[in-house]
């Protein structure tokens, strides 16, 4: 082979190498521009691994994105902000509803509850007794 080729492939490789490590290094993914199924599953995962009064109402619009479903009350001066993330596909309607969700619940900004979507309405009990 001659050498101009050969050193004409080394450098192609080379560039594309060095193309991959910037988009690696310097590309933000966000779940907002994921796939619907790629993103539950992101959901799920993340999650999955977050603990309770350790993680924040920031926190989670970072790493989640903004939520499918959000609800907010204000009592007193405690301020209450459930955010659902869409987590099983149930029916394929185009709408995501509770059921297909789960929920985090914040309080002054800070995770207190997480739990399936569906069973939220009986967890406003919480806030109740905030008053």
């Amino acid at each position: 082979m001659n050498k101009k080729l050969i050193f004409r492939i080394i450098l192609a490789l080379a560039a594309y190498g060095f193309f991959v490590m910037l988009i690696v290094t310097f590309y933000v993914g966000s779940p907002d521009q994921m796939k619907w199924n790629d993103r539950e599953e992101y959901n799920r995962q993340f999650i999955a691994k977050i603990q309770l009064n350790q993680f924040t109402f920031e926190h989670a619009l970072e790493k989640l994105g903004s939520p499918d479903i959000t609800e907010a009350k204000q009592i007193k001066d405690d301020r209450f902000q459930v955010m659902f993330y869409r987590t099983q596909h149930v029916k394929s309607d185009g709408i995501t509803t509770q059921d297909e969700c789960t929920f985090l619940l914040f309080i002054n900004g800070v995770l207190k509850e997480i739990g399936l979507g569906d069973n939220y309405p009986d967890n406003w009990g919480i806030i109740e007794s905030h008053q």
